[in-house]
């Protein structure tokens, strides 16, 4: 059992159901993202924790207490707004303390909280001001500091960076891991930014057109794809898909590619076992920066393996060069050093991490068990 359980939820407008059987266990002090594009049901699963939501079936528990039709008032969780949600004609202090004035507690105690919260937030000096002399940055910490003050089981955050630059998204990124660090709350944050899930998350699970695709760390979600929408949702630039065939000779197993020209290129599997897919076609999983030149190759691999193709793009990125070439038809991306020697229309001799390569069922797109 779980800090927070949800348990085989289900969500239906009408004969329309919209979130199907969704199984997550969060520990206490868990930081769980849902992430995945519009309209994959994890604001509305969000919701229905909070209880802004009614569930269709199954049930969510927080700390063994079903809370399946309790009023969100009396859940013991809080929750921090895309839109900030403050009270324009009130001070930041009398934002962040009117919850608890609602409930009744007594003003020393709402001011002791609010000057801790405030304080760690680094708002202290903003406290009289109004929400409309604030920055964004600034109305998105009294929106937190107003969750924080209640100490609440389960903090929930509902896409909050998405109205801020992208300089301040990355601040404020890195505020709210510090403040997770420090104060080990249970919080369930939704967001359709890969970035942010793979950066403040313990667990993430993977979201689209209401089911679960995957429920894991960062690392596990990233190296090991359940599907091909995993795959290519997570990770920036998107991992490389293309047409492959398992060809077995001898005791070794290869993804036979086409190169630009059309010829036929294999790649070895290594110690991974195909065998029952010998003759037939895949998908294969390659992320950018398992193809770049032979310098820039992972020392630590025991499988990369040579590939020489055209170059038909270079883009330079700052950091890092993003270099396409076309196998089995199909545009790859291969991530490599800003100074690697790579020039379109070019022939050039790339190294492939077959160790990070992933094969997927074209029919099903699950992954095949290495």
């Amino acid at each position: 059992m779980g800090f927070l359980d949800i348990r085989n939820v289900t969500k239906s407008y009408g004969q329309v159901e919209v979130l199907h059987r969704v199984d997550i266990e969060v520990a206490e002090g868990e930081f769980l993202v849902l992430v995945g594009p519009s309209g994959c049901g994890k604001s509305t699963l969000l919701n229905m924790i909070a209880g802004l939501e009614n569930i269709s079936g199954g049930e969510i528990a927080i700390k063994g207490r079903v809370v399946n039709g309790v009023h969100p008032s009396k859940r013991n969780i809080a929750m921090v707004f895309q839109s900030y949600a403050l009270y324009p004609n009130m001070t930041v202090g009398q934002n962040m303390t009117f919850g608890l004035e609602m409930h009744g507690v007594p003003k020393p105690e709402r001011d002791t909280a609010l000057a801790e919260v405030a304080k760690l937030l680094q708002i202290d000096h903003l406290l009289d001001r109004k929400p409309g002399q604030l920055s964004g940055g600034q109305r998105q910490r009294v929106a937190m500091g107003r969750a924080l003050v209640r100490d609440p089981d389960v903090f929930l955050f509902d896409e909050p960076l998405s109205n801020l630059d992208a300089k301040l998204r990355v601040d404020m990124r890195t505020e709210i891991k510090k403040l997770h660090h420090k104060l080990k709350t249970t919080i369930v944050y939704v967001t359709h930014d890969q970035i942010e899930a793979m950066t403040l998350s313990t667990r993430i699970a993977v979201m689209n057109k209401g089911y679960v695709q995957q429920l894991g760390t960062p690392k596990d979600i990233y190296d090991s794809p359940a599907n091909v929408f995993v795959a290519t949702f997570m990770g920036s630039p998107a991992m490389n898909i293309l047409p492959a065939k398992v060809v077995l000779d001898g005791n070794r197993h290869f993804a036979e590619v086409t190169d630009a020209g059309g010829r036929a290129l294999r790649l070895a599997f290594g110690q991974r076992n195909l065998s029952a897919w010998a003759g037939r076609d895949i998908l294969l999983g390659i992320r950018p920066e398992a193809i770049t030149d032979p310098e820039g190759a992972d020392r630590n691999s025991q499988n990369v393996q040579p590939l020489t193709n055209l170059v038909t793009v270079t883009e330079p990125a700052g950091a890092d060069t993003f270099v396409t070439m076309t196998l089995s038809g199909k545009d790859v991306i291969a991530r490599m050093r800003a100074d690697a020697n790579v020039h379109a229309g070019e022939t050039f001799d790339f190294a492939v991490n077959m160790e990070k390569a992933v094969a997927f069922d074209p029919k099903t797109e699950e992954r095949i068990p290495a």
